[in-house]
This record gives C-alpha cells, sequence and structure tokens, in this order.
C-alpha cells in the first residue's frame, strides 16, 4: 500500500463528459468539474481511512473497510457508500435511492493513479488519470 499518505494530481479524462451527461448533471456544473483538476490522498489511521479530494474546496470521506455510511454528494443528494481496499485497489460503491449505483475503483500503480467510473444503465467507462505529486 505505497500509495498511502501520496498526494496524486490530475492529469487528463476520458469519458467523463459522456458520463456527467448520462447521470444528468446540469451543464453549468459539469463544465466547472471537467475544468477541475484536484487532488486526491488516502490516509490510514488502524482501520480508519481518510479520502481527500482538493480542488476549489476541500472533501474528505472517512470509512472503514467494507462498512456502508450515508455520503453526500450535494445538499439535495445523497447516496449509500461502501468502499472496499483490496491491495491496490480502492473500490467505492454509491448506491442512490432511484436505484442507480456508481462505482468509482481506484487503481493504483507505482507512481499513477487511475479512476474507472461506471455508472447502472451506461456501457461505458469513464477514466481519470492522476500522478503521484
Amino acid at each position: 500500500m505505497a500509495y498511502v499518505g501520496k498526494t496524486y494530481k490530475f492529469q487528463k479524462h476520458e469519458n467523463f463528459s459522456e458520463f456527467l451527461t448520462h447521470v444528468g448533471v446540469p451543464a453549468d456544473k459539469a463544465d466547472f468539474l471537467l475544468s477541475a483538476k484536484p487532488s486526491q490522498k488516502l490516509e490510514k489511521d488502524g482501520d480508519n481511512y481518510t479520502l481527500t479530494t482538493i480542488d476549489a474546496s476541500t472533501k474528505e470521506l472517512k470509512f472503514k473497510d467494507g462498512v456502508e455510511f450515508e455520503e453526500t454528494i450535494t445538499p439535495e443528494i445523497k447516496a449509500k457508500t461502501t468502499f472496499t481496499v483490496s491491495g491496490d485497489v480502492v473500490t467505492q460503491v454509491q448506491k442512490f435511492e432511484d436505484g442507480r449505483s456508481i462505482t468509482l475503483k481506484r487503481v493504483y500503480s507505482g507512481d499513477q493513479l487511475v479512476v474507472e467510473i461506471t455508472v447502472t444503465g451506461w456501457d461505458n467507462v469513464a477514466r481519470r488519470y492522476y500522478s503521484a505529486a
């Protein structure tokens, strides 16, 4: 788990615009998300993890491996979220009230992080690429 404690800076994305369209993100918010260049860092303290995303603001998600919790995506959108940590792969599954789910699979290798994003009802994969800072 050499990636724990490292900061990864955003480099590029694939199919992210299509993903945002599929999940219904309004155009103004999609434009912001497409232009953002966030950094991510995963930290571990005992059985507890903290995933920090830094862009215009800082968002921290605190979790335990395999334990579901309520995640606030926006003030009006919440999800039941579970993280699973397995070697160099950290998988986040967000389940929404409408039955849809989004899976964010973070694959760490060397100094790279690739986040693969899939969603119910969309036959594609969006990818976001990061490199260690």
